[in-house]
């Protein structure tokens, strides 16, 4: 609505080995044990939510809840939305649903790391370290053989940093992106299917990943999980949408 755009990238199919290997430097046990996982093929937001697409859809008529049109920290209509909840994510995501009749949601834990590592098995999609010249980190920490850079101290425009081999914007770095899932303290009797882990685990938590502006760059690694609690808004976490590829 109103001119503006929200531009989704198509992602291949395919199997990936998910989670860290256990020799990653700065690896937590919680993103292991390694497991393979068959990912249909699905549609990802090319760059996480910005603040000009949030504006448009909470003019929208409520689902469930309310979303207050500016709740950011930094402004700018092409930066990524921050200081929201999980449950207005899902509430944006409903909305858009409505809207275009597409089926909207954030993207399970699966779909994330498989559409940020794009075929890459090292620390990072860029490779084995991380620069401040590709991502938006706290670059006055290093990570393996990584030189301090630039510690911007805020969210950047999203598309300021080249994209991986899918065309995503914006993985590592910049804004935690909340997850469909429930936290699980490893990936023991994790799903293989690429499907959201709605089953057991904490149902009070919620999984993000990519890391953010504000935290180190072992924070953003293509395996890093963490757990928040939903009602939780703050500076550095964000989400992107996802949509299902209609079945044959």
């Amino acid at each position: 609505g109103g001119g503006v755009e929200l531009e989704m990238m198509r992602i291949p199919g395919g199997r990936f080995w998910m989670g860290s290997p256990a020799g990653e430097l700065e690896r937590f046990d919680y993103e292991g044990p390694q497991h393979k996982v068959e990912v249909p093929s699905f549609y990802m937001g090319k760059y996480p939510v910005t603040q000009q697409q949030w504006l448009a859809v909470s003019l929208l008529d409520n689902v469930d809840i309310e979303l207050k049109p500016d709740p950011f920290g930094f402004k700018g209509a092409d930066r990524p939305v921050e200081t929201v909840s999980w449950d207005e994510a899902v509430e944006f995501c409903k909305r858009l649903s409505r809207h275009t009749g597409c089926d909207y949601r954030l993207p399970n834990e699966a779909e994330w790391e498989y559409a940020c590592r794009a075929g890459t098995l090292t620390p990072f999609h860029y490779g084995v370290t991380l620069s401040s010249d590709v991502a938006n980190y706290n670059a006055n920490y290093t990570y393996g053989t990584g030189v301090k850079g630039t510690y911007r101290k805020q969210t950047t425009d999203v598309g300021s940093f080249p994209a991986n081999d899918f065309g995503l914007h914006d993985m590592h770095g910049n804004v935690f992106e909340w997850c469909q899932d429930h936290w699980h303290g490893d990936y023991e009797g994790a799903p293989t299917d690429g499907s959201a882990w709605l089953k057991e685990g904490n149902v009070d938590l919620r999984v993000v990943r990519g890391g953010s502006w504000d935290y180190d760059p072992g924070y953003c690694r293509s395996g890093f999980r963490f757990y928040i609690t939903p009602s939780l808004r703050d500076y550095f976490i964000g989400f992107r949408v996802s949509c299902s590829v209609p079945r044959p």
